[in-house]
């Protein structure tokens, strides 16, 4: 049984001034929210053993794939979509608050390691600014102004893809930021875990992890956190593929930015051509530690300057040069 938790002061206050019954309404429909609600079957959570607290935490994360899975179509319109412009010069914008806008960042800041990408290319941006990843900065999520200005800090455009991120899909930063990127002609997206949002009807694509009440009432960096981390590591995943920043199921375009990243990228050498491990080493270091790079001046013979035509022609896909 779910249960809702009541809000003291309803709108049908009489003499209240319209600033308070909006807020008051505000307030009547964030309780309505099933992130927001209570699981009556976890009243007892206090006076449960470790054990039991953790068995609970656990039960609830396994809820967590089978929402996401049920927004698979939506998700896949959005990384085709998104794959289309960042082909075309655009870029992935995150916009987010709170533990929405930092799972943002970490996703946007582990594209460039994992897949080479230029930091401009997916970019996390968050109410109360990078400041706001250590120390919360709750009062920021309430300025949509906040947000529409932060867009227009990163020159937002038509090639854009713009994805606003709140579990409760109503923060007022984030539909502010999408706000203006739709108005700068930006493909926009939600990603929320609340169904019938009012964000979700202000967007291209919405997705909509719904979750349902959390073990810890309204903590959404629980389930909520989980499913939208899914979510976007989804999304940038899957669009690397659809740009041909992998081979098979490998990390072609890593960065060796470090000894276990360079044991790695000398590792994938070895596997896609079948060279030993010195000749796979000594590949990537004349291939100044691109993987695509050493593998196709093994399997075509050819020099780095050689290697690169043939990859840029081939629009970076290395199945289409060693392969074709």
């Amino acid at each position: 049984m779910v249960a809702r938790i009541d809000v003291d002061g309803g709108p049908g206050r009489t003499g209240a001034p319209d600033g308070e019954r909006q807020t008051a309404r505000e307030d009547e429909r964030l309780a309505e929210l099933s992130t927001e609600s209570q699981d009556e079957r976890l009243a007892d959570l206090d006076r449960r053993s470790t054990i039991g607290v953790l068995e609970a935490l656990n039960d609830a994360e396994a809820e967590v794939p089978a929402a996401v899975r049920r927004a698979l179509p939506q998700l896949t319109a959005l990384v085709d979509a998104t794959a289309e412009r960042l082909q075309a010069g655009g870029r992935l914008l995150y916009v987010g608050a709170g533990t929405s806008g930092r799972l943002g960042v970490i996703d946007a800041a582990e594209c460039p390691p994992t897949f080479h990408t230029d930091p401009e290319l997916v970019q996390g941006l968050m109410a109360g600014g990078q400041g706001a990843m250590f120390v919360a900065v709750e009062g920021a999520e309430d300025d949509p102004e906040l947000g529409a200005a932060d867009l227009a800090a990163v020159a937002v455009g038509p090639r854009d893809v713009v994805v606003g991120i709140t579990a409760s899909g109503r923060t007022p930063y984030v539909r502010g930021a999408v706000r203006a990127a739709r108005e700068a002609g930006a493909l926009t997206a939600a990603v929320v875990c609340n169904a019938d949002s009012v964000l979700a009807t202000e967007v291209d694509i919405a997705i909509e992890a719904v979750v349902g009440p959390e073990v810890l009432t309204g903590s959404t960096r629980l389930k909520a956190g989980s499913a939208t981390k899914q979510v976007l590591n989804m999304l940038s995943t899957a669009v690397m593929v659809r740009l041909g920043r992998v081979h098979g199921n490998l990390m072609v375009d890593v960065s060796v930015t470090n000894e276990k990243l360079r044991a790695r990228a000398e590792r994938l050498v070895a596997t896609i051509t079948g060279a030993d491990a010195s000749a796979a080493a000594a590949a990537l270091r004349a291939a100044d530690d691109r993987v695509k790079t050493a593998v196709v001046m093994l399997e075509r013979d050819t020099d780095r300057a050689g290697a690169e035509k043939l990859l840029e022609a081939a629009g970076g896909r290395l199945g289409e040069v060693i392969d074709g």
